[in-house]
């Protein structure tokens, strides 16, 4: 375990001096907006998200805009992400929750927000480290699922069992970006055809799978 957390810490270290810039993809300027965009990201590009949410926020401004929106219309101007149908229903009920039970407003805990429908703990982790600086866990996307088995942090394929063994050998410092830091290695080297000769932590990566 000792071993597997300094290789963690060595491989984070290098991932962040690779990509100094890395940030939170998904484009929002309140928690409501986090939330719907979040709730939309699930298996989609965050380019094709932030690509139809500004019509999105324009037309519905709180919580109880979404709640009373004709879910037609709603999924219909939700249409270009994966099961749009789905997801509108979702953004409807939860939005529906928030207004009744949260007073309006998004909820900022781990329990309130697992509690909407569409959020399961990687968006709930996501909401809370992004929209509160909330900072109790891991948001474990595709990019931490394959990268972290790659390099043999965990040999897990369910992400909360992924994200209990990255918490106890990722410095909580790193909790934040660990998400974000995977995300543009994998789209930059280790996709699912890896690039490993190019890979500025190919010495600490076991290349599980390659």
């Amino acid at each position: 375990m000792a071993d597997n957390a300094k290789r963690a810490v060595a491989i984070l270290e290098r991932l962040k001096a690779e990509y100094p810039k890395t940030k939170h993809y998904i484009n929002f300027t309140n928690t409501l907006e986090l939330l719907v965009a979040t709730i939309l990201s699930a298996q989609t590009r965050d380019t094709v998200v932030n690509g139809l949410t500004p019509a999105l926020f324009a037309k519905y401004k709180t919580a109880n805009d979404y709640a009373n929106a004709s879910l037609d219309e709603l999924t219909e101007m939700v249409a270009g992400v994966t099961y749009f149908g789905n997801k509108a229903k979702y953004i409807k009920e939860a939005c529906a929750m928030i207004d009744a039970d949260f007073d309006g407003k998004v909820p900022g805990t781990m329990k309130e927000l697992t509690s909407l429908p569409g959020v399961g703990r990687k968006s709930a982790n996501a909401i809370l480290i992004h929209g509160f600086n909330v900072i109790e866990g891991i948001a474990v996307d595709t990019h931490v699922i394959r990268l972290s088995n790659r390099m043999a942090l965990t040999k897990e394929s369910n992400p909360d069992k992924i994200e209990k063994d990255l918490k106890a050998i990722v410095p909580q410092s790193y909790w934040k970006t660990i998400t974000s830091l995977m995300k543009d290695h994998g789209r930059a080297v280790c996709g699912t055809k890896p690039k490993c000769e190019s890979c500025v932590v190919s010495s600490l990566c076991p290349k599980v799978g390659v």
